[in-house]
C-alpha cells in the first residue's frame, strides 16, 4: 500500500435502483469526503467522483461517476475509497491519521515491548488501539486516549502504552 494515501472511505452497498450507493465516510467531518477530489480504489484501478451526497441514516447516499446501476453499486460493496494524503488538511500535533500508526512498536512506560499497533478502530464510543502483543498472535484492545497513551513518537516508529491495571495479560 502506498503510504501517501489514506483511506476516506467505503461503499456500503447500493441505494435505490439508479445506480446511487450508500457510502461510509471516515473524516472527521464526515461531509467532506467530497472536497477531496476524485477518491481511488485501493488498487487505483478505479478513480469515482462524487456528483452527489446525501446524508442518510448511517452514512450517505452517493452518486459516483462510472456506476450507473444497482448491480454495479453492489458490485462495489466493501470498496474502500483513497486520496492522496496531500489533498487532506493537516492535522494538529495531537491528531494523526490511522493510517500512520497502524505498525508502530508498542513499549511499556519502562521501554519493554508489548507489541505492534495492528488496528485503530472505533465502534462509536472512542478510537481503540488494538495491539498484536509480542510474545503471542493474540491481540488486546485499548482506549486510545492521551492518558493509555502519552505518546506517540512517529520519528521514532512507536508509542508508548501506560496500559490500565489489568488490562496487559501477563507474561
Amino acid at each position: 500500500m502506498d503510504d501517501n494515501r489514506i483511506c476516506v472511505g467505503a461503499i456500503a452497498g447500493s441505494f435505490g435502483v439508479k445506480g446511487e450507493v450508500r457510502l461510509k465516510s471516515f473524516c472527521a467531518e464526515p461531509a467532506s469526503i467530497s472536497d477531496y477530489g476524485p477518491l481511488s480504489a485501493r488498487d487505483r484501478s478505479k478513480d469515482y467522483k462524487i456528483k452527489n451526497l446525501q446524508p442518510i441514516k448511517s452514512g450517505f447516499a452517493a452518486l459516483l461517476s462510472g456506476v450507473e446501476s444497482k448491480e454495479q453499486a453492489d458490485s462495489l460493496r466493501g470498496t474502500e475509497l483513497f486520496v492522496d494524503r496531500d489533498k487532506l488538511p493537516a492535522l494538529p500535533d495531537d491528531e494523526f491519521y490511522h493510517s500512520d500508526l497502524t505498525g508502530l512498536d508498542v513499549l511499556d512506560t519502562g521501554g519493554s515491548q508489548i507489541g505492534k499497533v495492528k488496528s485503530i478502530q472505533n465502534h462509536g464510543a472512542g478510537d481503540l488501539v488494538e495491539i498484536l502483543l509480542a510474545s503471542s498472535s493474540n491481540t488486546i484492545l485499548i482506549p486510545f486516549t492521551r492518558q493509555n497513551v502519552p505518546t506517540v513518537d512517529l520519528a521514532s516508529n512507536r508509542i508508548i502504552l501506560d496500559a490500565p491495571d489489568g488490562s496487559l495479560p501477563d507474561v
